[in-house]
């Protein structure tokens, strides 16, 4: 990988309008369609609701869970992820200070982009795979502490806030930090982050890799639309929308999915000629006038969410101020649909990259998984038409989803006269993330 092709890891948009050969405003116009037929026909087909987390779901073969659930496959899991942390570990603290370490790559694409489609076919696959939870377990059985427990109970006023916290943290390393692509600082990042969850799980128990863990919850919030869940311990197999029907609501989700969402909506951003225009003429650094930013764009999606859940009647057993994160599963969709128009090219060409680069971990000339003769891919990139209309199609689709996961949500809690004329703000905000959301994808 040559430094050029390096640099797009942290340089890693869309292409801008170049990648995308339809009009925008037609592209515009027909999500935005969607959404409102989607709506429409909703309004009059679904007039009761159809998921219910103790019902949902099939059995899974019996073969399949005795065989996901066994021993063995916990193990071997475990091992299999340790072994690879320790890999890309020894390229971290002995590897060249370039961008053709393959800890840059894993890190930005395979972890953070990855964890998308692994979560999707396989559920929850960071939590199989953590390295931090692998740790923490093996300290508790050392010690002689049951298992999952810690010194205290887990603080049920803390939800999803510390992961929040974490997952700025991240997107303010990748988006902001001007030293993003060099070794010493993503290192530093990465023992901070062993650190917390480490002491985290010694004091509150996996409960708080559960609730903090920047990557496992992201990981478990997108599994929600896999076809994996479980019901009293038993392996079933459930729609992705009776799945993402079954996530519980907790302080900090609205947090979760405002930073998750304006984050990849600000990457398209920072990079548009009129902020760049605005930043250089403010100052010489980049990195107040870009943090400003992305905590707007983090907070505005959180804020649009929160004011549009709420303009609505409430049951006295729902107390308004509960609405924003028992509705927010309705933006995991949302964020799928951008994370896949956003990172499509850049995961394909530079995950391929970085699985030839992970042969060579010490940039020696070495092979070590017969990977590094391999040549990337571009097929997507020279075929611009379909890839412009996956990107489209994704965005659409998450909204579509987000609808109909809102929709049936709302029956469920809202007074009988609000169930259609409460959804209303929720429809408009997804409308307005739509629009917004596809702007910026063509004029990034």
């Amino acid at each position: 990988m040559s430094p050029g092709a390096g640099g797009a890891i942290s340089a890693h948009g869309l292409g801008g309008a170049k990648d995308l050969p339809i009009p925008s405003e037609l592209a515009i116009a027909g999500a935005v369609a969607a959404l409102v037929v989607s709506f429409t026909v909703l309004a009059v087909a679904w007039r009761e609701p159809r998921y219910d987390a103790a019902t949902s779901g099939r059995p899974a073969p019996a073969w399949l869970d005795r065989l996901v659930s066994s021993q063995a496959s916990t193990v071997a899991a475990r091992v299999l992820g340790m072994a690879f942390f320790l890999y890309v570990g020894a390229a971290a603290v002995f590897g060249k200070d370039s961008l053709i370490n393959p800890f840059l790559g894993t890190f930005y694409v395979l972890l953070w982009v990855g964890l998308v489609p692994a979560s999707l076919v396989f559920g929850e696959f960071f939590k199989a795979v953590s390295p931090a939870r692998t740790i923490a377990m093996l300290f508790a059985r050392i010690s002689g502490v049951p298992g999952g427990q810690g010194l205290y109970a887990y603080p049920a006023r803390l939800g999803y806030w510390p992961a929040a916290a974490g997952l700025f943290a991240f997107v303010w390393l990748e988006l902001v930090y001007p030293g993003s692509t060099d070794l010493g600082p993503v290192r530093l990042w990465v023992a901070a982050y062993l650190g917390i969850m480490l002491i985290g799980s010694a004091v509150w128990g996996t409960t708080f890799l559960a609730r903090a863990d920047p990557f496992e919850v992201y990981s478990s919030l997108v599994a929600k639309l896999s076809v994996w869940g479980r019901r009293d311990g038993v392996l079933v197999i459930r729609s992705p929308l009776a799945n993402l029907d079954t996530l519980v609501a907790r302080p900090g989700l609205v947090a979760v999915v405002g930073i998750l969402l304006g984050s990849t909506a600000f990457d398209s951003f920072r990079e548009s000629t009129p902020w760049l225009q605005l930043v250089q003429s403010m100052s010489a650094s980049r990195v107040l006038p870009d943090t400003l930013a992305l905590v707007c764009f983090s907070a505005g999606v959180a804020l649009v969410l929160t004011l549009a859940t709420m303009a609505t009647g409430v049951t006295s057993e729902t107390p308004r101020r509960a609405l924003p994160d028992l509705f927010a599963h309705s933006v995991v969709p949302i964020i799928v649909g951008y994370i896949v128009a956003h990172y499509l090219t850049y995961f394909f060409e530079y995950g391929q990259q970085t699985l030839i680069q992970l042969s060579d971990p010490f940039s020696r000339g070495d092979d070590y998984l017969g990977t590094a003769d391999l040549q990337i891919n571009y097929w997507l990139s020279m075929h611009p038409t379909f890839l412009a209309v996956t990107k489209v199609v994704a965005v659409a689709l998450g909204h579509v989803v987000g609808v109909v996961a809102a929709h049936d949500r709302a029956i469920k809690l809202l007074p009988r006269r609000h169930q259609l004329t409460g959804q209303l703000p929720l429809l408009v905000a997804m409308v307005g993330f739509t629009v917004g959301g596809l702007y910026l994808l063509f004029a990034a």
